[in-house]
């Protein structure tokens, strides 16, 4: 039986795009120096990360679809906070955004992390950008590295 597995060694040849909503910007910026700092210990070059902020979490699939199409990544991290406020508003933006994120995934074969929070209130997504849970950014530039890895050998 032949395994297939990534790693996270990634390289100073890859080019990683990170879109992260501006929305929540105290949470979000702490995922964005997370996922950079991640890929940088991993031996992607800080030169080779592109940043693009819009306005919230559910512009993120638009421009990930256009960095992902244009060529120039090898993976895209999609970084944001959604937290649940007292209307449904909550709920169509975490559905929208997962799903198209998904189908961007899907469609273009590139790793495309999904770095959204959707908590509850802000203590749990500040628990997630850096203190109690780890930061969420982070893990997100692992999982980009370890992706791209596993879809270079397939």
């Amino acid at each position: 039986m032949k395994i297939i597995e990534g790693n996270v060694t990634g390289s100073s040849s890859i080019h990683i795009g990170i879109v992260a909503a501006r929305f929540n910007d105290a949470i979000v910026s702490r995922l964005v120096d997370g996922a950079v700092d991640g890929l940088v210990r991993h031996n992607v070059l800080e030169e080779n990360i592109t940043l693009v902020k819009v306005p919230g979490a559910f512009e993120i699939p638009a421009a990930a679809k256009r960095m992902a199409e244009s060529g120039a990544y090898d993976a895209i991290i999609c970084l944001g906070a959604v937290i649940r406020g007292q209307t449904t508003h909550y709920d169509y933006v975490c559905n929208e955004v997962s799903k198209g994120i998904a189908q961007i995934a899907l469609a273009v074969g590139l790793p495309i992390m999904f770095g959204v929070l959707t908590t509850e209130n802000v203590e749990q997504a500040m628990d997630r950008a850096g203190t109690k849970h780890g930061n969420k950014g982070y893990d997100c530039a692992l999982g980009a590295i370890e992706m791209l890895n596993v879809l270079r050998q397939l």
